[in-house]
């Protein structure tokens, strides 16, 4: 009796390992493989790290296309600190960034937006 009831464990351990790889290797891929890269300017309005567990750099940039039309938001997330401190030191001013939309990412650990900036330029 014991011995299946040490199997039935070890099986349970198994599928629970093999689980998480499969979640890891999911997650690995959605972070590295790019759906889309683009450019956006506009004005960084609003750049904060947030999250109660999973501290992530979170930003709006208000985008006006042309004069008479109605702005557009664009959410980022950033995952580099580097960036991050770039984007603190332009906020207010207008600036391009580069970005990477990542689908599919399964949790907001990585970020609340499928928009990762990777880059950033000040445009004035």
């Amino acid at each position: 009796m014991a011995i299946n009831s040490r199997k039935i464990l070890l099986s349970a351990c198994m599928v629970l390992l093999v689980m998480l790889a499969l979640f890891a290797g999911y997650v690995q891929v959605t972070l590295s493989w790019s759906y889309s890269k683009g450019e956006r300017a506009g004005y960084l309005q609003k750049f904060s790290q947030k999250g109660w567990l999973c501290k992530t750099w979170e930003g709006e940039m208000q985008m006006i296309p042309a004069p008479g039309v109605l702005p557009e938001k664009f959410l980022f997330s950033v995952r580099d600190d580097a960036v991050a401190m770039q984007l603190n030191a332009a906020m207010g001013k207008k600036i391009s960034v580069s970005y990477e939309q990542h689908k599919g990412v399964p949790t907001t650990c990585f970020g609340e937006s499928e928009y990762f900036v990777t880059s950033v330029k000040p445009s004035e």
